[in-house]
């Protein structure tokens, strides 16, 4: 009797012990910057509002069709995310080079990529409130850079997580080996704050 009650005070402390370590669970990023409004062409010829994107949080990246350096790394890893998304969360690649990367461009993209369906959009428009939109909303740089051919515009690498209401809540450099697995947790976070 008494090695079943040390047994058992045994196991009950093993019990509350892992529990006290377990981590708690995640909080959500707080908000960091409300989005403008922008309405934008997708690959398709239809126009995309941030309004369109409300109700489910949403992924975004910045790409260009002629970048031979960090673009299709960035393609890769976005749909590396994108299989572990459910279809009600969006990824959505905005075209730095949108005088180049028409809607037909970019559909020609997404095909080369087996991408298809709208749970992934690429948008294009106008150069000036493109960049506009990156550096002021999106708070990311972009420039020129015609020296560097293979490249010649620079702009971030960084996913942006984007809420239900149009606030960028974080940012991950997509090159880091736990970035997809963040993102994810963010995610989680963000439906559990949202009540989702």
């Amino acid at each position: 009797m008494r090695r079943t009650l040390i047994a058992l005070a045994a196991a009950v402390t093993v019990v509350v012990a892992v529990i006290a370590l377990r981590p708690a669970p995640r909080p959500a990023p707080a908000p960091i910057a409300q989005l403008p409004e922008f309405a934008l062409v997708e690959r398709d010829g239809s126009t995309v509002t941030r309004a369109d994107l409300a109700g489910t949080p949403w992924i975004a990246d910045f790409v260009f069709t002629r970048c031979a350096i960090y673009c299709p790394r960035l393609t890769v890893r976005m749909k590396e995310l994108r299989e572990r998304l459910p279809p009600a969360i969006r990824t959505v690649s905005f075209s730095v080079d949108p005088e180049h990367d028409t809607p037909e461009v970019l559909e020609r993209y997404a095909e080369q990529w087996g991408i298809e369906g709208r749970s992934w959009l690429f948008l294009t428009g106008e150069r000036e409130p493109m960049w506009r939109l990156v550096r002021e909303g999106f708070l990311l740089p972009v420039e020129d850079a015609p020296e560097v051919e293979a490249s010649p515009i620079l702009h971030s690498n960084r996913f942006v997580l984007v809420d239900s209401a149009g606030r960028i809540r974080d940012t991950y450099d997509a090159f880091d080996d736990d970035a997809l697995e963040r993102i994810l947790a963010d995610l989680s976070a963000l439906a559990a704050e949202e009540g989702g």
